[in-house]
């Protein structure tokens, strides 16, 4: 139990073992853009919001607006934490180094299940948007989206910040096309936000209580959950001290109006309540317009879902490459995953990441979906502790971003996500603590023994400026 409380020790830097550093080359808009294409609200809006309609109907609004609102408490925890512990490891790093190792070990096992599902989660979305053009099988396309989104991780971290800036474009391009056509032919007013009505399966309107809408919050929490790449950029980010917080607070609003105000207009545009609660927006643009810009919103979800997996590979492969430098595996392990390749990226990790990632479009989505509520909202958790913890010792006076009506923000975030856990389903919950449970098993076999010599997280001293 001590490890829990205990401060991580931090590896001191020797030459000739020094740990490898990422190299600064982005700054705020950079950061903003490839944070925000981690987002990628257009592909969440058109793969992950069907599915809440399906469930919550008119309440589906209502419910990423207070999860938006969760949101910004987590925003402000993201913010002080990353500016005050500014490492490639993102979360880890910082339970690590508040709330000690074991805490930090099992925020790390989380981000780790988030980071390998919601890629795939995503990429399966092409083949719907790619109809128009193609007829693919989900999950092969799935597939190859993670293979693409791969190949392009590889590349120079500021190469991709331009790419995925293009494609961001499109997607809120489209993203804006279908608040202006939804709002044009709306059939209800601005009641029906809060009328919680879903369409059930004999065709008539049921009730959506309460419990559903809490239930709904921890996919509600994963729709805006990208802001937290700033993070993980952080040590790729030019005066982080600043840019972080920055980083992390303006893409939780932009993507969160760029998610919500279309899903308003969605309920207002919906012809029945049948068809929202089916969720088919691209049928609804169609009916809208014609069917060429029907056509070109796919398209442009199409090009927003490999965004998405470009940067998520990205994002990804740099929590497995401070994990392997931090040495959280074996030695073997821990050498191949922190090499860096010609372009300064973390090539062995960035292959690690997407390739299983591929292999993961073809598991059952309902259980992807599920595991990821669980482990974003347990991650959030813990990531609330640690900002509860960050104002202890010498931490108080450091030099950091700091949160307002701290330690009320993070206190009253820990009780709400522990409601929203304890309301998930049983299946959902028993699949997340199996793998908690391992890597527990993991922590106390290999790497608490190994305390002096395992899971020695490091900040880089140029990260502190």
């Amino acid at each position: 139990m001590t490890d829990t409380l205990r401060p991580v020790e931090t590896a001191s830097p020797q030459a000739p073992d020094t740990p490898q550093k990422l190299k600064r080359s982005i700054g705020v808009v950079g950061g903003t853009l490839l944070t925000l294409s981690c987002v990628t609200p257009a592909s969440t809006l058109f793969v992950v919001v069907p599915d809440l309609f399906g469930s919550l109907g008119t309440a589906t609004a209502l419910t990423i607006a207070i999860g938006s609102l969760l949101c910004v408490a987590v925003a402000f925890c993201y913010a002080e934490l990353g500016t005050l512990i500014p490492s490639a490891g993102g979360e880890y790093a910082m339970v690590s180094t508040l709330a000690g190792r074991l805490a930090g070990w099992l925020v790390f096992v989380l981000s780790l299940l988030v980071v390998m599902i919601v890629p795939p989660v995503i990429a399966m979305g092409t083949a719907d948007y790619l109809a128009p053009v193609v007829h693919l099988d989900p999950s092969l396309a799935g597939a190859g989206v993670m293979l693409l989104a791969t190949l392009a991780g590889l590349l120079d971290l500021r190469a991709n910040a331009w790419i995925t800036g293009v494609f961001l474009v499109l997607e809120v391009i489209a993203a804006a096309l279908v608040a202006v056509l939804g709002f044009a032919h709306g059939h209800r007013g601005a009641g029906s936000l809060v009328s919680l009505r879903v369409a059930g399966a004999d065709g008539h309107a049921d009730t959506v209580t309460a419990m559903m809408v809490v239930s709904g919050l921890a996919i509600a929490l994963f729709i805006t959950q990208g802001f937290s790449t700033a993070v993980y950029l952080s040590e790729e980010l030019e005066h982080p001290r600043r840019n972080v917080a920055r980083t992390v607070l303006a893409t939780l609003a932009i993507s969160t109006v760029i998610i919500l105000v279309p899903v308003v207009a969605i309920t207002f545009g919906a012809s029945d309540l049948a068809q929202l609660t089916g969720g088919d927006i691209g049928s609804m643009v169609t009916a809208w317009s014609n069917s060429a810009v029907g056509a070109f919103v796919s398209l442009c979800v199409a090009l927003a879902i490999i965004n998405a997996g470009i940067v998520m590979v990205i994002q990804n492969s740099r929590v497995l490459f401070a994990s392997a430098r931090d040495k959280a595996w074996p030695e073997p392990v821990n050498d191949v995953f922190a090499r860096l390749g010609r372009f300064g990226s973390p090539w062995v990790a960035t292959l690690a990441v997407g390739v299983p990632g591929a292999a993961l479009c073809f598991v059952n989505l309902d259980t992807l979906y599920g595991v990821t509520g669980v482990s974003v909202t347990g991650m959030y958790l813990l990531v609330a502790v640690a900002a509860l913890l960050s104002r202890r010792g010498h931490h108080r006076h450091a030099s950091a971003w700091r949160m307002p009506l701290w330690p009320v923000v993070p206190a009253l975030l820990i009780a709400v996500l522990a409601y929203i856990l304890a309301q998930q389903e049983t299946a959902y919950l028993l699949w997340t603590g199996g793998i908690v449970a391992a890597a527990t098993l993991y922590w106390a076999l290999y790497l608490r023994p190994r305390r002096t010599a395992r899971w020695l997280v490091t900040v880089p001293e140029d990260g502190q400026g």
